[in-house]
């Protein structure tokens, strides 16, 4: 509505300026001889002819302009300076000639004055004054209101814009600026109202997935008991068993144990989303490094070098954690002996464990530690692609590292320890 206003009165000034010019110019004709004032004139110079004064010329009251010249066209008198006082420049500007004669004798002639060329001087420069006052005028209005424009229009979709990337980028925080008594007032309040409550969803959405990952971390917890329970039964009923039910209760161990690594690394990969994972790092001698690999090594089959004495930074238990989901992984996807080598490199103490199973593709080696992948070699073997994801995630917290790579004949990864 504001906008057909302003259209409305951009034509209006128009039309008025139009209007302004056709009265400003509407005497610009030429105007007519005054006979009557000429004739007064004449009579009044014949006379005064004998004794003619060049400073008391007759017709004043007409507001004439006029030259006087005696019959040999020599010049007698005139209004003012600044006439035509020659015939030659009276014809070229046009002057009016009227003869003076008195009994059909000739004394002289009266030039009155063409006044055209300076009116049309005159209307000339009021018309470029005019002119460029309206051009000042119309250029202040267009400016004027290309600012009204901007505001009411263009600024109201800019700010749309910028709101429109936050809420692209998640910035759902950021409320979008509005003018209720703009035009767009209404649309813009619409776009903020369905960023609430886009707001509203995240966090109900953020509630919600906590409260699975809580439940997760509890269910995961509590399972943890009956499988340590079916352990200590089945090492029990090992004890006293015949050697035929010796093969079935380890069977039954190793499930138990396979079945307790998954919930444990499901248990901490759940407290690494809620934030709760916690790593204390202690300096601890490198004989410790030995007794963790020993004691995970459910299997035998790991052939540790020796360990050169030095003291490391670790957290014992997440040692603990990341060394069995190598050997694991080694025992479970490769299936032969593993031999341990360890090394003191620069800051670290390097351990190597390698296996002599066919590795994974080169395309393949940059998403071992990504959450939940899984290599081709997995298939058909249970797993859920969390074991070396949390293993890098605990060695980055204990300032350490952690990678894996082909070589000839098996597959090595990499543990290195900080040195204190």
């Amino acid at each position: 509505m504001k906008i057909k206003k302003g259209a409305i009165g951009a034509i209006v000034l128009l039309f008025l300026g139009i209007g302004v010019i056709l009265y400003a110019f509407r005497g610009t004709e030429e105007a007519g001889m005054d006979l009557v004032a000429v004739n007064d004139i004449t009579q009044s110079l014949i006379k005064q002819w004998d004794h003619l004064d060049p400073g008391q010329l007759p017709g004043g009251q007409y507001g004439l302009d006029y030259v006087v010249l005696d019959s040999g066209e020599q010049f007698l008198a005139a209004t003012r300076k600044g006439l035509n006082e020659d015939m030659d420049s009276a014809i070229r500007n046009r002057d009016t000639m009227v003869d003076i004669t008195l009994d059909g004798k000739v004394l002289g002639k009266l030039i009155l004055f063409n006044h055209t060329r300076e009116l049309w001087g005159q209307y000339r420069s009021d018309f470029l004054l005019f002119l460029g006052v309206s051009l000042i005028s119309i250029t202040m209005f267009c400016l004027l209101y290309a600012l009204y424009i901007d505001r009411s229009i263009f600024r109201p979709f800019r700010n749309l814009q910028a709101f429109a990337r936050h809420v692209a980028e998640g910035k759902l925080d950021m409320p979008l600026e509005m003018d209720k008594g703009n035009g767009f007032g209404a649309f813009a309040e619409s776009f903020d109202l369905m960023r609430e409550e886009l707001a509203k969803a995240r966090e109900s959405e953020r509630m919600a997935n906590q409260s699975k990952k809580e439940l997760v971390a509890s269910l995961s917890h509590d399972i943890k008991t009956p499988i340590a329970s079916i352990k200590a039964v089945s090492e029990v009923m090992m004890i006293h068993a015949v050697e035929e039910d010796k093969n079935q209760l380890a069977v039954i161990n190793s499930k138990a144990d396979q079945i307790n690594s998954l919930v444990t690394n499901l248990f901490t990969a759940t407290l690494e989303e809620l934030q709760q994972l916690t790593v204390t790092v202690t300096e601890e001698s490198s004989a410790v490094v030995a007794h963790v690999i020993q004691q995970v090594d459910y299997q035998n089959k790991a052939v540790i070098a020796r360990i050169p004495e030095c003291v490391v930074r670790i957290d014992r238990l997440r040692f603990l954690q990341v060394v069995d989901n190598v050997i694991s992984n080694s025992y479970k996807y490769a299936g032969t002996p593993i031999t341990v080598s360890a090394c003191i490199i620069g800051p670290y103490l390097e351990l190597a464990f390698e296996d002599q199973g066919q590795g994974v593709s080169s395309d393949e080696l940059p998403l071992l530690f990504h959450k939940y992948y899984r290599a081709q070699n997995a298939a058909g073997k249970s797993g859920t692609g969390l074991g070396l994801h949390i293993s890098h995630y605990l060695m980055s917290k204990m300032a350490g590292e952690i990678d894996c790579r082909n070589v000839e004949g098996g597959f090595v990864v990499t543990v290195r320890l900080l040195l204190a």
